[in-house]
């Protein structure tokens, strides 16, 4: 008798491990689903959103790059955020979603553009947003209050995407004379390497009315930013709140 107990209990141990394990690697496939959906959702969002202003260096000018990118971009981070952290009290969905989006965009730019279009990488480089969305995390967690999150989440979130980023396009602004004309060296290079005329590439590069207010309007771009952020972030969140109601409700029952 003790040895048929020993069995079956040593048995029932086993079938425990065999579920913990098979847990485990739903768990994993489930994750690793998850990264490649949002590396592929964002970055259809961030192309169909801001494309080619993130697309070439001469194109990251100190206007509409700075101020409509992380403007944009807020978005579905705050739409992840709302469904990790009500959800699951998970705080991480705004660094997960940038992770996967400068990963998927530098392997767009690596395989596409450089290895297909044959771009050189200084010209395609993307921007990273991966320091607003710790920031974002970091506020949500800390205070635990969506409003909060917004208000100096997405001021923090709109203000670092130029300083983040001002590393890398520093050495494309840096002014040179070619034949008696002024420019920057990210003009010069786009000026050797041309790109299709498909609308998409008509945009007004670096004009409008902010030059008004002097010589440097990064500034002026970087506020806007800030405040237009708060209101995207409030979007966003809203668009988690309806899908959680509608994807989510079985929940309520376990």
């Amino acid at each position: 008798m003790a040895a048929g107990l020993q069995a079956r209990s040593h048995g029932a141990f086993e079938s425990t491990s065999d579920q913990q394990k098979a847990f485990r690697v739903l768990d994993l496939t489930v994750a690793v689903i998850l990264i490649f959906l949002s590396m592929a959702l964002f970055h259809i969002f961030a192309m169909l959103c801001i494309g080619d202003w993130d697309f070439w260096a001469d194109w990251k000018d100190q206007r509409w790059w700075v101020a409509m990118t992380p403007t944009v971009l807020i978005a579905m981070p705050a739409a992840f955020q709302f469904i990790f952290w009500e959800k699951f009290r998970l705080p991480f969905a705004a660094t997960l979603l940038t992770f996967c989006l400068v990963l998927a965009e530098w392997l767009n730019r690596v395989v596409n553009m450089h290895g297909w279009a044959y771009f050189p990488l200084d010209f395609v480089w993307p921007a990273t947003l991966i320091p607003s969305g710790i920031i974002l995390d970091t506020v949500l967690m800390l205070s635990g209050s969506y409003v909060i999150t917004a208000m100096i989440g997405g001021m923090a979130w709109g203000a670092l995407f130029y300083p983040t980023n001002w590393v890398m396009v520093a050495r494309f602004d840096v002014p040179v004379n070619v034949h008696g004309f002024l420019m920057t060296i990210a003009d010069t290079m786009g000026y050797h390497f041309v790109r299709t005329g498909t609308p998409e590439y008509l945009r007004l590069i670096d004009r409008g009315t902010l030059r008004s207010f002097g010589y440097d309007s990064v500034w002026l771009s970087i506020v806007l930013a800030m405040f237009a952020s708060i209101l995207v972030y409030f979007i966003g969140m809203t668009i988690g709140y309806l899908f959680t109601r509608s994807q989510f409700s079985w929940l309520k029952r376990v």
